[in-house]
């Protein structure tokens, strides 16, 4: 286990040491948590690295901030040791590939996904997704046109015992629809959402 007293020093110390999970404060000095996620994000050796914020700061829009930029997950203080053992196996153990139970590779409507290189194309364009988008994406592309309700994505791609803000899906399909346009996922109002090309 490494540490660092800031964001600046957990940068440097996340891209020489290469870590599974990274667990941040959104109050930090020099550099706060909301920017060091950010930054860490944009390096491509750690783009898809673990991110949790473990914060006293449990407004709603301190939590969106942090899944915008690309956390995997948000954790309220005060939390009793052993709960947060185990919020941290459940990132671990969704660190691997997100079994949809389908092929590896998907290609259709102009897009390619490849679950084992994590990479997605548009028109031969590569676009780069932070972990839980892709995963999102993956989920969706799976069975294209088929309905997954809000319960469904946030099994597969959270966890089931990860606990996430009611927003966090919302605020992914519309990072989403920002990188790839907004004709590829469909939201089906009261229910969920769907992929069709």
């Amino acid at each position: 286990m490494y540490t660092a007293n800031n964001g600046k020093e957990a940068i440097a110390v996340a891209k020489k040491e290469n870590p599974q999970v990274i667990i941040l404060d959104v109050m930090m000095p020099d550099m706060d948590g909301i920017e060091t996620c950010r930054e860490i994000r944009e390096i491509p050796g750690l783009k898809d690295v673990m991110i949790a914020f473990l914060t006293a700061r449990n407004e709603d829009y301190s939590q969106i901030a942090g899944f915008e930029v690309g956390a995997d997950d948000y954790i309220n203080k005060p939390i009793k040791p052993r709960v947060l053992i185990s919020r941290i196996k459940a990132l671990l153990r969704r660190s691997g590939s997100l079994d949809t139970g389908s092929n590896e590779k998907v290609d259709m409507g102009g897009i390619k996904i490849d679950r084992e290189r994590y990479l997605v194309m548009q028109d031969e364009k590569e676009i780069n997704l932070p972990k839980k988008e892709f995963e999102l994406l993956a989920l969706l592309a799976s069975k294209p046109g088929k309905v997954f309700t809000r319960e469904v994505i946030l099994d597969k791609v959270w966890g089931g015992e990860v606990i996430v803000g009611d927003r966090t899906i919302d605020v992914h399909i519309r990072k989403l629809r920002e990188k790839l346009g907004e004709d590829y996922i469909k939201t089906v109002k009261g229910i969920g959402y769907k992929f069709e090309f």
